[in-house]
């Protein structure tokens, strides 16, 4: 287990297909933190009204977050445009875990960072939400896709792993265009508020790199790149690639299986999508 100061997640997208969660899992058992901060489309209540896909895994998930803040770990949700129906919640708290729109994060060594989800500066889910929604339906079918490849990989024994996803972010010239003028919006919006720099998520790509004096931090995902930020106790920060590690040898055991949550999915599930109600409990239970 590695100890570390902080760590920082975003766009797990719980409910969905896509959601990674046995990696994530295998994550959080090799670091442990004092701080968790969950930075936005956690749960994806836009793909879980086209129909919820809620797995053990991602049940163990929740539960480990709700018994690590019952333990005193610090953790701060800030929902994100898949989970934005909890913004109007935020200010309060779902037994340990507090909800907020943003938040200042104090490094150890002093460095102040602006912690948003960074939907806000995204044109297109802003005045556009047809389009975003049409895009998360195509994002979610390149996701599937890649699954099966990767399937057709294995068996056809070729090493490492492949995203189709990751790939057209790279080679389509929109996507590459999309993903700089977010970061540079991002910048522009942070340094009037003068701090050092920031950390978000919603594109979906994991970086760490100065723009512009400004140290711009974006998690990445865990429906397709697994990475996450961890800060380490001299306040340095680490983008981790999991599935890079994982292919290094670091894998964990199994989980245990968890009792079904009741605190924070089945709160969340009432307030908000009264329709799945009690549903989201039952991982054995997979709706399509």
């Amino acid at each position: 287990m590695t100890q570390v100061r902080s760590i920082f997640l975003s766009d797990i997208h719980l409910g969905t297909r896509g959601c990674q969660a046995d990696s994530l899992l295998d994550f959080l058992r090799h670091y442990e933190a004092e701080q968790i901060f969950l930075i936005g489309d956690i749960i994806d209540f836009w793909a879980m009204s086209r129909g919820v896909h809620w797995t053990p895994a991602q049940n163990t998930f929740v539960q480990k977050i709700l018994r690590s803040a019952r333990k005193g770990v610090k953790v701060t949700f800030i929902p994100g445009n898949h989970d934005e129906a909890l913004r109007e919640h935020c200010g309060i708290r779902f037994g340990d875990i507090e909800l907020k729109h943003e938040h200042l994060h104090v490094a150890a060594d002093g460095k102040r960072y602006m912690l948003i989800h960074g939907d806000e500066f995204d044109q297109v889910t802003r005045h556009h939400r047809w389009v975003a929604l049409l895009g998360d339906v195509a994002y979610n079918a390149l996701v599937r896709i890649n699954a099966w490849l990767s399937i057709l990989r294995r068996g056809l024994r070729m090493a490492g792993y492949w995203s189709l996803a990751g790939y057209a972010k790279r080679k389509v010239k929109s996507a590459v265009s999309f993903i700089f003028d977010f970061e540079d919006c991002v910048v522009r919006a942070i340094r009037e508020r003068g701090v050092d720099g920031v950390i978000c998520g919603h594109i979906h790509a994991a970086t760490i790199r100065q723009i512009q004096g400004i140290t711009y931090i974006n998690c990445g995902d865990w429906v397709d790149s697994c990475t996450a930020i961890v800060e380490h106790f001299d306040g340095g920060m680490e983008l981790v690639e999991w599935r890079s590690a994982r292919l290094a040898g670091l894998t964990a055991t199994p989980a245990e299986p968890q009792p079904a949550t009741e605190a924070l999915v089945e709160e969340i599930a009432a307030s908000v999508m009264p329709e799945a109600g009690i549903a989201l409990l039952q991982p054995e239970q997979h709706r399509h």
